[in-house]
């Protein structure tokens, strides 16, 4: 896929703006808008979270996140991607996605360096016990760079992808697993790694650790029209919040009864 192939599909997407005002746009005009990196602050990296989900809430049809959203929201998802020095994203996303190579199409990693990002976007894996597969996608991609959060002092075997990790001891227990204390790990990022921002696409223990630690600056959230049931797991997993986290709303799409929504969390704009 061309640069060119890729600014035509985002300006074939078209989104309806329900607010603030009223307008249809393309998602290349949508695009244009995510200005992650000259929000960063000097501390750590500025954070997204990215999410789909049904109306009752579900983040995964069957186990994938994949069938839940619409050909706009798959647009989203890559635009987001362009746009960031880094996709983060939990093992066990990691492992259930099978993800690989985050920007493998040739017009995506142009698209990047038109905004004066690196081709291939930075992948951060967190996973407090090193529980990866050597055989994942990612780590098999020789271009690709990979930063893992962790505790354990193990390391992956050799694989053809960089790996490199970054070490914590000051894990917690939530729901009765390790979690890292997430903070501490984000400012090394953005010292060590020159990170000024992150997507981060789940999942839900990970989404739960970030917000607590209060290091999520915007929520992007696509709500389909489905409803699934069952036992899927849902946009947060971990104990409540208290008190709950207020939201801004900084501007709401439709596009085929699939809505898009873009918050901002005050608390995190502290940049702790």
């Amino acid at each position: 896929m061309p640069a060119s192939e890729v600014v035509e599909i985002r300006r074939l997407v078209k989104l309806r703006r329900l607010h603030p005002d009223p307008a249809e746009l393309a998602l290349e005009d949508v695009a244009g808008t995510l200005d992650f990196n000259e929000r960063a602050p000097e501390s750590r990296p500025y954070l997204v979270l990215n999410m789909v989900e049904t109306l009752d809430g579900r983040i995964s049809l069957g186990g994938r996140s994949g069938g839940i959203g619409n050909e706009a929201d798959r647009a989203l998802f890559h635009a987001l991607r362009t746009r960031a020095d880094a996709v983060m994203a939990g093992a066990g996303t990691v492992r259930t996605e099978r993800y690989g190579r985050l920007a493998r199409a040739p017009g995506r990693r142009a698209a990047r360096e038109a905004v004066g990002l690196a081709a291939d976007p930075l992948a951060v894996v967190v996973s407090a016990r090193l529980d990866l597969p050597a055989d994942l996608p990612l780590l098999q991609a020789p271009e690709q760079r990979v930063v893992v959060l962790t505790a354990s002092e193990s390391s992956l075997p050799e694989v053809p992808a960089r790996v490199d990790y970054l070490r914590d001891e000051a894990t917690r227990a939530v729901a009765g697993r390790p979690a890292l204390t997430l903070a501490p790990l984000l400012r090394r990022l953005r010292a060590e790694h020159s990170v000024r921002s992150i997507v981060c696409e789940g999942g839900p223990r990970l989404n739960e650790g970030l917000l607590r630690e209060g290091l999520v600056d915007e929520l992007f959230l696509s709500l389909a029209p489905k409803v699934a049931g069952g036992d899927e797991p849902t946009l947060v997993t971990g104990p409540a919040f208290d008190p709950a986290l207020e939201l801004e709303l900084v501007w709401l799409l439709e596009q085929g009864n699939h809505l898009f929504a873009r918050y901002r969390l005050g608390k995190a704009a502290q940049y702790p």
